[in-house]
């Protein structure tokens, strides 16, 4: 059986020219199995037994043991499991308890300082090293993760920041960080980053294994708590922080990540690096005359500039990128730097962003996953505006549908009620109103009555 991690080096190994032979005499396999799994007939992965576990009725007592004592002894447990019917040996017991980690962690136990340490050497062109460092109190609001990778032998570091470090950001990071280096090593080491490795078997993950096929690399995982394996990289974590995380004046993650380059390829790359580091101790500054005498080592980036890389493939891993923003009052969203129309009517609305490493495109779809946009990818950074033309008419005709083309109105203009309003007036009081109603033509007789009255008493 293959694991994931032959797997990976056994397709490294045939990209660098290697044939099926010499890979077999380098695994201690068959030239058989290799031919299989290189050519896809067999795949990496742990067998299904035929027989059920042994131990499986006893997991929940077990399990209730390491609650009442997580340092237990192996010994006495076999002891206790074998009195209640386990019939296997002591070391078929143990191997079990490792492989379905029943022992609970215990921090303080696990513990590395104080340990001997010991510089390791790395060839050049040998070995990249990996980690991320993150920070929620970034100038833009959201939290900051950076990837950096380090080459072993020369120092030379390149990071990349991204929004998350899910899978897909992780892959797509990594192919930006090489790309910076100007190629990639034969290994690349990290730690036990979930996203690379499987928690459970301490193997590389099914779905990372292409990616590190694809670049022809082999993945090198760090032992459980052996952080300091990858010391060159820790240091580089440290050196960015204090240098330029703390200083950092940009406001956006693109005006922060043209910032990190300019931080690594100019003093990242001027710090000295003792060829002779490992062995000899470091040279001390001495005046002669006016002048300081510096030691003469080369900078990370002469260093850097020699070392052999291999290649990287034309276009990155096809891994998709995915995600989510808030609909702007002028409905648009932003992806790196850009900003790209959607359909008017939905201010405030979070939608999925997705995008496809290696294409030009870029999809903008809506909850249920339905595609409300398509646009081509803008240049990272670059501020671009991209409409299509449907979005632009729509957004153009809903705006101008909320403009009229009148003259203002006159607020203070005499507007007594019109006839629907009097007709609706005079219904309404002749079901019971209070009002007066008066009779024009009666009162004009009254009048006239009168004045004729008032006539005759002048003349008699």
């Amino acid at each position: 059986m293959f694991t994931s991690g032959e797997d990976v080096e056994a397709h490294a190994l045939k990209q660098r020219g290697w044939t099926i032979s010499a890979i077999a005499r380098h695994l201690d396999r068959d030239r058989k199995t290799i031919r299989a799994y290189l050519f896809g007939k067999q795949s990496p992965g742990p067998r299904q037994g035929s027989e059920p576990n042994p131990l499986e009725p006893f997991t929940a007592y077990i399990r209730a043991r390491f609650d009442d004592d997580p340092h237990i002894w192996a010994t006495a447990l076999y002891d206790e499991v074998t009195a209640l019917g386990y019939e296997r040996s002591y070391p078929s017991f143990a191997r079990q308890l490792r492989s379905r980690a029943l022992r609970p962690h215990c921090e303080n136990c696990a513990g590395v300082k104080g340990r001997d340490t010991v510089p390791i050497e790395h060839p050049p062109g040998e070995e990249t090293q990996w980690d991320w460092f993150e920070r929620r109190k970034s100038p833009w609001g959201a939290t900051a993760y950076v990837l950096l990778g380090s080459l072993s032998h020369a120092g030379r570091t390149r990071g990349v920041i991204a929004e998350s470090m899910d899978q897909p950001h992780l892959i797509d990071a990594m192919d930006g960080v090489m790309r910076r280096l100007g190629g990639t090593t034969k290994n690349w080491r990290v730690d036990r980053m979930a996203t690379v490795v499987n928690p459970a078997t301490g193997d590389v993950q099914a779905s990372f294994a292409p990616v590190a096929k694809h670049y022809g690399a082999k993945v090198v995982i760090c032992p459980p708590r052996r952080g300091n394996r990858k010391g060159v990289v820790e240091a580089a974590v440290r050196y960015a922080t204090g240098r330029w995380w703390k200083s950092l004046s940009a406001t956006t993650i693109e005006e922060a990540q043209v910032s990190l380059d300019r931080f690594w390829s100019s003093t990242g790359d001027a710090r000295l690096r003792s060829p002779s580091r490992l062995t000899d101790p470091p040279a001390r500054s001495c005046q002669v005359g006016d002048e300081i005498q510096r030691p003469s080592w080369p900078t990370v980036g002469e260093l850097a500039n020699t070392e052999p890389l291999l290649g990287l493939p034309a276009a990155p891993y096809p891994v998709t990128i995915e995600v989510t923003r808030i609909v702007t009052p002028s409905a648009t969203v932003a992806f790196r730097g850009n900003t790209y129309s959607v359909p008017p009517g939905m201010s405030g609305a979070e939608l999925l962003v997705r995008h496809r490493v290696g294409t030009n495109t870029l999809e903008v779809l809506s909850n249920s996953g339905l595609v409300i946009g398509a646009h081509r990818l803008g240049v990272a950074g670059t501020g671009e505006f991209i409409s299509s033309p449907e979005h632009r008419a729509a957004l153009e005709k809903t705006v101008l549908a909320g403009f009229s083309s009148g003259s203002p109105c006159d607020r203070k203009e005499n507007r007594p009620p019109g006839q629907d309003a009097l007709a609706e007036r005079a219904r309404l009081l002749g079901a019971g109103g209070t009002d007066v109603t008066c009779d024009l033509a009666a009162m004009e007789q009254i009048v006239a009555d009168g004045q004729r009255a008032d006539g005759q008493r002048k003349v008699s």
